[in-house]
């Protein structure tokens, strides 16, 4: 594939959602490294994530169960009775999806003895999209717990992050 015909491609044909990852994939079959830079998209964006994590509480409505409600338009990714699966608004990495619970539950260190089942099925199913979307060189799972983990919205959800080579230490 020509670096022009690929450039076409990556930039007029699909949605910012599915950029990133088209990018790196197009971007290892030509063997070029066009990806534009993740490093200053990702730190303004965890910034600000961050900075709502720091006035974020748990209680109430959240954007998720407007997802889960149907009030949000969002394309599933996957879903089933327990759990859904979609792309995030503000991808971290080539490819990032979250896995929710369609139970409300605020946080992790919310979960009470009989949600082990279901938090069981979030890994699980989390691991099911990761192979569904082609990470098989590995990905990252992330759950952010609490203010001090820059949790900005208090219904549990799974990150999924992949389609890079993840940095250590995370943090």
């Amino acid at each position: 594939m020509s670096l022009a015909v690929g450039r076409l491609i990556k930039y007029n044909l699909y949605s910012s959602s599915n950029r990133l990852a088209l990018n790196y994939k197009l971007d290892k079959l030509c063997g070029h490294n066009l990806t534009p830079s993740l490093s200053l998209i990702s730190k303004r964006s965890m910034a600000d994530e961050v900075g709502k994590s720091q006035t974020a509480a748990p209680g109430g409505d959240t954007i998720f169960g407007k997802i889960l409600r149907k009030e949000i338009p969002c394309t599933f990714i996957y879903e089933d009775d327990k759990c859904v699966a979609f792309n995030d608004v503000s991808p971290q990495a080539p490819v990032h999806f979250l896995v929710i619970p369609r139970k409300p539950i605020d946080m992790l260190a919310s979960a009470k003895e009989e949600d082990s089942a279901l938090l069981g099925h979030l890994l699980f199913t989390a691991n099911k999209v990761a192979a569904k979307v082609g990470l098989a060189d590995g990905y990252r799972v992330v759950i952010n717990n609490g203010k001090d983990g820059a949790q900005s919205v208090y219904h549990l959800h799974i990150h999924v992050l992949g389609g890079r080579q993840m940095q250590w230490p995370p943090g």
